[in-house]
């Protein structure tokens, strides 16, 4: 098993809080209301405009130029592919980007990213990705199993194009990558006395992953 793997393994409960979430079948589904979609959108782009910064954040932590190309690219996936597919979705609601950030952030969008910043902030490259690899690596996942369900990617389920954004070439590569850039810090840095706090780490933010999903449900009341 590659370190992804083996932290999702140590921590099942956590993922499965995460992977199987009511939001995550009504996006397969469609059935999930518009409004927790729309309502998910807007703090799923305040919610990137912080990992944005973590990624950032990975540049000056990194200690060669091949780790600060790799945070770069980070930087770009974000920026220049992910956020367009929320402005573009958002369109059809008439909320634009500026509306879009000038939003309040909710309380789980603000513990997710405050917990990934002060991850990479007190600890090194290795802590920050691990932080960040349910969120990265975990959206392949969930829109790659949710492609093959019967009906996932029809013209009829209206979440149709975040699924197919998510499990497309593109967003599997990101995913890839950030998988094997694990490996790769873990090569140079992981120990078996460090690995069961990485495993908390990826627990703690697998479960704030859920509470994300959750958030989107509280504007129905």
């Amino acid at each position: 098993m590659d370190l992804f793997d083996r932290l999702r393994a140590a921590r099942p409960d956590d993922w499965r809080a995460y992977v199987a979430h009511p939001f995550v079948d009504g996006l397969g589904d469609g059935t999930l209301p518009a409004a927790a979609f729309q309502s998910y959108l807007v703090q799923d782009y305040l919610f990137l405009i912080q990992f944005a910064r973590a990624y950032a954040l990975a540049i000056y932590k990194s200690r060669t130029l091949d780790e600060m190309r790799t945070a770069l690219s980070g930087v770009k996936a974000i920026l220049d592919t992910e956020m367009d597919l929320h402005v573009r979705l958002c369109a059809g609601w008439g909320l634009g980007p500026s509306e879009l950030e000038r939003a309040p952030e909710g309380r789980a969008t603000i513990a997710y990213t405050r917990f990934v910043l002060d991850c990479g902030q007190r600890g090194d490259l290795l802590d920050l990705y691990v932080a960040l690899a349910p969120c990265v690596v975990g959206y392949a996942e969930i829109a790659g199993a949710l492609a093959r369900r019967p009906g996932g990617i029809s013209e009829s389920n209206p979440y149709r194009d975040w699924i197919l954004e998510y499990s497309g070439p593109l967003y599997q590569e990101v995913a890839r990558s950030a998988r094997a850039n694990l490996d790769r810090l873990a090569r140079l840095a992981l120990t078996e006395a460090r690995f069961d706090d990485l495993a908390e780490t990826f627990g703690r933010a697998s479960r704030l992953e859920a509470d994300f999903w959750s958030q989107g449900f509280d504007v129905l009341g």
